[in-house]
């Protein structure tokens, strides 16, 4: 792809873009492809440095996994996000393993880590943002440890539909128990079981198709 491409990509989605030189902002690009990963596709498995991942269409889920393969979902990416935790080289404070997976059909911007380590050693305001954008992503992995920790599973049940409604704008969501499960962290016969509870109540409608919000006002009741 033209460097002239990734330029306009830049220009958009850095904000230290103008601050730093011509040469530096050449090297990105040079050090810059375009991929397209299948849904289901693993993108970083927690070892190597994948570089820095810009999402231009599709979904990318973050997750650990334990030694006994359970893994636990820390946050989802969409279009104009980054992930900085999938470039260790980078961010080499970050000392645990994370991976990434393709959670539907995705094409990404991806810089390669070490040209981004490079030009960061140079340029303080690139330090800046890898920290503050990892900052901000902590914050999102904080939020699923306390929900996890120290709420119920109708709450967190609750939230997790409230969010996903607003986010696609709509009032059905179009993911399976094991989906909706994976995504929270738990068991898929807890949520199937939690599900029917909301349905029996009104609250929600299950069907092949996902799940469909009837009642916002008492979803949102039980996510306060």
């Amino acid at each position: 792809m033209p460097d002239e491409v990734f330029e306009r990509i830049y220009a958009e989605c850095f904000p230290f873009w103008e601050k730093i030189s011509g040469a530096d902002r050449d090297y990105i690009c040079q050090n810059s492809y375009m991929l397209t990963y299948p849904k289901g596709k693993n993108i970083h498995n927690g070892e190597e440095c994948s570089g820095v991942i810009l999402v231009r269409s599709g979904s990318l889920r973050l997750y650990m996994m334990s030694d006994e393969g359970k893994d636990i979902t820390l946050y989802r990416l969409h279009r104009g996000d980054m992930c900085m935790l999938s470039a260790s080289c980078v961010l080499q404070a970050v000392t645990f393993d994370v991976f990434v997976d393709a959670e539907e059909d995705s094409e990404c911007c991806v810089v390669r880590g070490t040209a981004f380590a490079a030009v960061s050693d140079r340029n303080p305001d690139i330090r800046i943002f890898a920290l503050e954008t990892a900052v901000s992503r902590f914050s999102d992995v904080m939020w699923v440890m306390q929900q996890i920790l120290f709420m119920s599973m109708d709450r967190r049940l609750a939230i997790f539909l409230s969010d996903e409604s607003a986010r696609l704008g709509s009032d059905t969501i179009a993911l399976t128990h094991g989906q909706i499960a994976r995504y929270m962290g738990s068991a898929r016969e807890v949520v199937s079981r939690m599900l029917k509870y909301f349905a029996s109540e009104g609250i929600v409608e299950v069907s092949r198709g996902g799940v469909t919000i009837l009642d916002r006002k008492r979803l949102r009741e039980l996510a306060l």
